[in-house]
C-alpha cells in the first residue's frame, strides 16, 4: 500500500548557498471507487483511510446514510505487471435491497484533488437527496432561527484553527496537505483527517463517522483548512453537519446552498475574526447585526 509520505531528492538554495538533500513530500496516488463492481469515480488522494474515503464519498452522493446499507468494502486485485496489489481500487458492495442510483448521469466520474464534485452544481439535487434536516424540527430556516440545536461561542470558534493546526501531523513533515476536523460546539476535537485533496479529507471524516454509526453528525462543527467550496458545503449537508467553518473564502454557490438548507457557514476564520455568511443563529453573537 502506498505510504502517506515519500522521499525525493531536492536542490535547496538558501541565501545563495546550494545543497542537495532528501525532502519529505506528501504522497498522491489515484483511487478508483467501484460500486457493486462497476467503476464510479477516480480521485487523486493521499493513501490511507481508503474505505472511509469511499464510504464518505457515497454519503455525499446520497447513496449511503446508515451503516446497515453497506455490505462490504474491499480492495480489488491490483493491475501491476508482477501481479501485486496496488491498493488503489476499492469496491463498495451495497446491502441487499439498497437501490443503486445512476450517479454517472448527473456528475463527471473523474475528480481531482482540487475540484471535488465538479460536475454536480445543482442546489435542487442536494435538497432532494439530503436525508436529514439541519434545522431542529424540520421547519424552514427562518422559522427555526430561535431554536437552533447547536450554539457555539465566537471565542470557541476562533480557537479551532489553532487546534486543527496542532493536530496536523503529516503537514508538519510535508507542508502540503489539506485538513478537516470535527469538533463539538464546546471546541473538543472529535476527529481529524489530512489529505492532498480537501474534499477527500472531509470524505474520510464523514466515512469514519458512517462506519461508527454516528450519522447524522447533528451536534458537530466541521472545520476545513482551505476554502469552503460548494462540494464541501454539500458534504456537510449530506452528513447532517450543522456548522461548516473555513479559514479561507466560501464560493457564492456554497453560500446559496447554506442559505437554502439551514447550514451555518463561516469563512475567513482567522485570529479573532470571521465572516458569517449564513445561519448566524447558531453563533452566540452579542451585538445587533444590521441587515445588509
Amino acid at each position: 500500500m502506498g505510504r502517506v509520505t515519500e522521499r525525493r531528492r531536492v536542490i535547496r538554495v538558501r541565501d545563495g548557498a546550494v545543497s542537495a538533500r532528501p525532502d519529505t513530500l506528501v504522497a498522491e496516488e489515484p483511487l478508483e471507487i467501484r460500486l457493486n463492481g462497476k467503476p464510479l469515480a477516480i480521485t487523486m488522494r493521499t493513501p490511507g483511510d481508503d474505505f472511509a474515503l469511499a464510504a464518505g464519498f457515497l454519503v455525499s452522493e446520497g447513496v449511503l446514510g446508515h451503516r446497515d446499507e453497506l455490505a462490504n468494502i474491499v480492495y480489488c486485485a491490483g493491475a501491476t505487471e508482477d501481479g501485486s496489489n496496488t491498493y488503489n481500487v476499492v469496491d463498495v458492495t451495497l446491502a441487499p435491497g439498497v437501490a443503486v442510483p445512476d450517479i454517472t448521469l448527473e456528475r463527471n466520474v473523474y475528480t481531482t484533488s482540487s475540484c471535488g464534485l465538479c460536475g454536480k452544481a445543482s442546489l435542487d439535487a442536494v435538497r432532494t437527496t439530503a436525508r436529514w434536516s439541519l434545522t431542529e424540527d424540520g421547519r424552514d430556516t427562518a422559522d427555526a432561527a430561535d431554536a437552533a440545536a447547536v450554539r457555539i461561542e465566537p471565542e470557541t470558534l476562533t480557537a479551532l484553527p489553532d487546534r486543527l493546526r496542532a493536530a496536523q501531523r503529516v503537514f508538519d513533515r510535508t507542508g502540503g496537505l489539506h485538513a478537516a476536523a470535527l469538533f463539538t460546539p464546546d471546541g473538543e476535537l472529535l476527529d481529524v483527517r489530512e489529505d492532498v485533496g480537501r474534499h477527500n479529507a472531509v470524505d474520510k471524516l464523514v466515512g469514519r463517522a458512517f462506519q461508527q454509526g454516528l450519522l447524522p453528525l447533528s451536534g458537530a462543527v466541521l472545520l476545513v483548512s482551505g476554502r469552503a467550496s460548494f462540494e464541501l458545503a454539500q458534504k456537510a449537508v449530506m452528513a447532517g453537519i450543522p456548522v461548516l467553518a473555513a479559514v479561507s473564502a466560501p464560493s457564492s454557490l456554497a453560500v446559496d446552498l447554506a442559505a437554502e438548507t439551514g447550514l451555518t457557514l463561516v469563512g475567513f476564520l482567522r485570529g479573532t475574526s470571521m465572516n458569517v455568511y449564513a445561519g448566524e443563529e447558531r453563533i452566540a453573537l452579542r451585538s445587533a447585526v444590521d441587515g445588509a
